[in-house]
This record gives C-alpha cells, structure tokens and sequence, in this order.
C-alpha cells in the first residue's frame, strides 16, 4: 500500500503514469481540499476532482481541469444574464457574514454565481451538484466523495485530506483574496505578502485518512505552499508524516520551477524557491526523487531521473524512480 498526496496537476500527472508502478487498487490518494470553493451555492472540489476523472477516464488532460470535451451553456448563460443586467464580472466574494453562515465545510470559501469567474462544465456542475446534494443530506465530504467514485468507475481510494473547512487565502497589497480569485481571476499577479491557512489550526485529518498515511507516502511535485501546505498545517497530519517514511519529487530544478505559482508562493512565505527550499519545507521527508540536471546537494537520499512529465511513458518512469527511493529507505517493502 502507498500513499500519494495530491494538489494542483503535479501529482495527478505523476499517477497518469504510475499505474503499471503502483497498483491503483492498493493506493490511496489524500487530496488538498483549501483550493475548494463554494460557487452559487455548490461545492467546487478542484484536486479531488482532477483525481476523480482522471482515474474515471473523463480529466480534460490539455488543461489539468474539468471534463474532456464538455458543454458550457449554464456557465456561458451566467455571463450572458450578468451582462444584460449590468452586473460586474469577475470574483464576487461574499461578505465576512456570509462566509460563515450555512455549511460549515464552505466557510472563508463563498462566491456569488454571478458571472462566475472559474469556467464550470455542464457535466462538471452535475458533480458539484451532487456532491453538495449529499453534503445536505448529511453526508461527510469524505463520504459523498466516496460516492463520486463509485460512480465514475474509479478504482483508487481517494481522500479529502479533512472534512473540516481549511480555506487558502493569499494576503496582497488588494486585500485577501482566496487561492482560486488570486491564481484563476488575477492569473496569479498581484504581489503575495503571505499565505494563510484559515481554519488549518481547528481542523482535523479523518480517520481514514490518519489511516491511509501509515503507509508509505509518496508526495508529487506539487506546489508546497498551497498544494501540500494546507494538510501540513493540521498537527495530526504532520505527526503522521514524521513517523512514515516518505519520498517526495522536486518541483524544481534547483532553481526553476515546472509549472505554477510554486516559486512565487515559497518567496513570499520566507522560504527559498527552490529544491533546497522545498527540502527545508519538508523536514519529513526521507528521500527525494530530483532531476538528473538538478546537482542540489541534499542532506537526504536522492534518486534522479528525467522528472519532466509530458507523457505517461515520462510520467512512468518518475514513478518508477519514486518506487526506487521507497525500496532504498530501510523497512520499506512494496
């Protein structure tokens, strides 16, 4: 059994390819759920979802998001309507009284549906909907996620990383904006003072998920800042960390980042954006897997290989440079 924590596309491309490394039926995935919002009253679970539908054979892979080939109607009538009712665009964030009013799991995450600012396919809402449907009825996230699954077919446990609302919120000289207004409205521009986990301090890993990290964890090359930061700012889930073993994949080549606000987001959280800054933001992790151009000298052990992910074939030999550093650290039997 081993365990993936996943946020943003670094992870989910790394499992496009690892099946044939890592049998889905014997890996969990632990998802980043501070990226979610709620949109007009729906649940908007982005990393769990990109899981969901790349194991359920339906992820669009030319974006990393949503539904491969699907219809915008509702989303395009929403701008249509706003438009001829005057009504600004952009991110329409609800006010302090509102965040914290109706579902707990949504708090600090609420946007009006006017002229919604993320792009929601027809059959993308009708799994928000469903979701937070069955949040209504009582479900748990982790539960109604679960049901998700089922449905599409998927074989691979996949986890919320809490039932608990943890929403990530970038302070700017703008103001706070929540992760999503900031990377998909503003495309990541205004400058970053820092970074903040609301709710990470109340909030607790599930049962399940306390579980799933008592296998060997396998941490894709995602951004450690709002990808990974939200799990790591509960105790419990650091201190599950610290006594498994873990290997993680660089998102960086020493100094240059694949993809993303990785880089952007280190800085300003006071950490260098880098391979040696990653390895300083996770003092857990017991091997890494790096580039073979990246020559960072790390105080831990080190697999390289070609860690660019363009194709499943490239996606699996990174897998197979991971199952390599889980096999390298003692008492780690696959």
């Amino acid at each position: 059994m081993v365990t993936f924590l996943s946020g943003g596309t670094g992870t989910p491309k790394l499992l496009a390819g690892a099946d044939a490394v890592f049998d889905p039926r014997r890996t969990t995935v632990v998802a980043n759920t501070g990226d979610d919002i709620e949109l007009g009253g729906h649940l908007v679970c982005p990393d769990v979802d990109t899981v969901l539908f790349l194991d359920g054979g339906e992820l669009d892979r030319a974006t990393w998001w949503g539904i491969e080939g699907d219809t915008a109607e509702t989303h395009e009538r929403l701008h249509a309507l706003a438009d001829a009712a005057g009504l600004e665009g952009g991110p329409r964030y609800l006010s302090d009284e509102r965040q914290t009013a109706g579902r707990e799991i949504a708090r600090w995450r609420r946007f009006s549906a006017v002229a919604e600012f993320m792009h929601i396919g027809d059959r993308d809402r009708a799994i928000h909907l469903t979701r937070t449907g069955l949040l209504d009825e009582g479900h748990s996230l982790t539960g109604a996620t679960a049901a998700l699954a089922e449905a599409l077919g998927v074989e691979r446990s996949i986890l919320p990383m809490s039932d608990d609302p943890v929403a990530s919120l970038v302070h700017t000289p703008d103001g706070v904006q929540h992760f999503q207004e900031w990377w998909v409205a503003r495309d990541g521009e205004p400058p970053v003072e820092t970074v903040e986990f609301r709710g990470g301090d109340e909030a607790t890993p599930t049962d399940a998920v306390l579980e799933a990290l008592e296998a060997p964890v396998v941490i894709g090359p995602s951004n450690p800042v709002t990808s990974i930061g939200p799990m790591l700012a509960m105790d419990e889930f650091r201190d599950a960390l610290a006594s498994t073993p873990v290997v993680a994949v660089s998102p960086f080549v020493e100094d240059r980042v694949f993809s993303g606000p990785a880089g952007k987001l280190m800085a300003a959280t006071g950490r260098d954006p880098s391979t040696a800054g990653t390895a300083e933001a996770y003092p857990f992790v017991d091997a890494f897997v790096l580039d073979s151009d990246d020559g960072t000298d790390l105080d831990r052990p080190v697999v390289r290989t070609d860690t660019a992910m363009d194709t499943e074939a490239d996606a699996e030999r990174v897998a197979r440079a991971v199952e390599q550093a889980l096999s390298d650290l003692a008492g780690v039997s696959l």
